[in-house]
């Protein structure tokens, strides 16, 4: 177990971009050659950030909690917030993600979008319905204010900070393949 799963508290949170992220995550891939550290494979502006992506940063680069900001639109919900910008080809959310060593991601949450418009446009690149989802564009037409939202897991909460290698170790209702009926 962890000596000490408060210091992940203790120490101020690193933070980074996802594009800076991504070139991190170059730089490592190339190093392969060298005998260091292996990524599994060559990554890609949009490419989501997989567990031993998200390990490396805070184990290796950071060394402690790491928060990545402004991820691909592409990648990501409808509902998040389009970041201004004039860079058409590479368009990103205003989005966040938490990564914790030994975990991956802890936290991952992002400003909602407000404007009706960037809405409706955003579903209507998604290809959903929007007659299921009516009720969410009332809430933007009749008033919004910006708002966000986000999600802990808490497995891996209680992970961190009682140091427990293994998450099925701190599940507190193990799920058991095929005991559900439907």
């Amino acid at each position: 177990p962890n000596p000490n799963p408060t210091r992940a508290v203790q120490t101020p949170f690193a933070r980074i971009t996802y594009s800076d992220a991504l070139i991190l995550l170059r730089n490592a891939s190339r190093k392969e050659s060298r005998g260091e550290r292996v990524m599994v494979e060559e990554m890609h502006w949009g490419d989501d950030l997989k567990t031993e992506h998200e390990r490396y940063l805070a184990e290796e680069v950071f060394k402690r909690p790491v928060i990545v900001t402004n991820y691909p639109k592409a990648i990501k919900a409808f509902y998040m917030r389009q970041d201004d910008t004039n860079d058409t080809k590479r368009q990103t959310v205003s989005s966040f993600d938490i990564l914790a060593p030994r975990i991956g991601e802890l936290v991952g949450g992002s400003q909602r979008e407000e404007r009706l418009n960037k809405l409706v446009r955003s579903m209507d690149q998604a290809g959903l319905d929007k007659g299921l989802y009516q009720w969410y564009i009332d809430l933007r037409r009749y008033g919004s204010i910006p708002h966000a939202g986000f999600g802990i897991g808490f497995d891996r909460l209680v992970q961190v900070m009682t140091g427990v290698e293994n998450i099925r170790d701190v599940i507190p209702f193990p799920r058991v393949h095929g005991s559900i009926d439907f």
